[in-house]
């Protein structure tokens, strides 16, 4: 059964400067994936020999970007919101996933190591 998983993490960046990194094929391939190609909304994600392709579903400039994959089962989206806080103004990243119960611990760790690369990407 799937499950929606929330996760979120502290970012030092500029909300311009992250969201290229969520939005283009070029800041994605920083962090994400080996190469991603874009062919009008369809982006294909590779990972070495592997690839997995997703519709862009939405983006809203330096708030969100929410993709679905084309050859998964639902729900099949994954969502990067941008969240500044209303204090003190920090800069928080959301991943929005859907993960098989059994594989949330493992799903979980592919999004911080990923989330790693991101922030050394970006000079975080």
């Amino acid at each position: 059964m799937m499950k929606r998983i929330e996760l979120e993490y502290q970012i030092r960046s500029s909300s311009s400067v992250l969201f290229s990194r969520l939005s283009t094929a070029s800041g994605l391939a920083e962090w994400f994936a080996d190469n991603v190609l874009v062919a009008g909304a369809k982006y294909t994600f590779v990972w070495g020999n592997t690839n997995q392709s997703a519709e862009l579903l939405s983006i809203r400039p330096l708030e969100s970007v929410k993709f679905k994959w084309l050859e998964a089962e639902e729900p099949s989206d994954f969502e990067f919101l941008i969240v500044l806080g209303e204090i003190i103004e920090d800069l928080s990243l959301l991943v929005i996933d859907h993960v098989e119960e059994e594989d949330e611990e493992d799903v979980t760790k592919m999004w911080d190591a990923a989330i790693n690369r991101l922030r050394k990407a970006i000079g975080s």
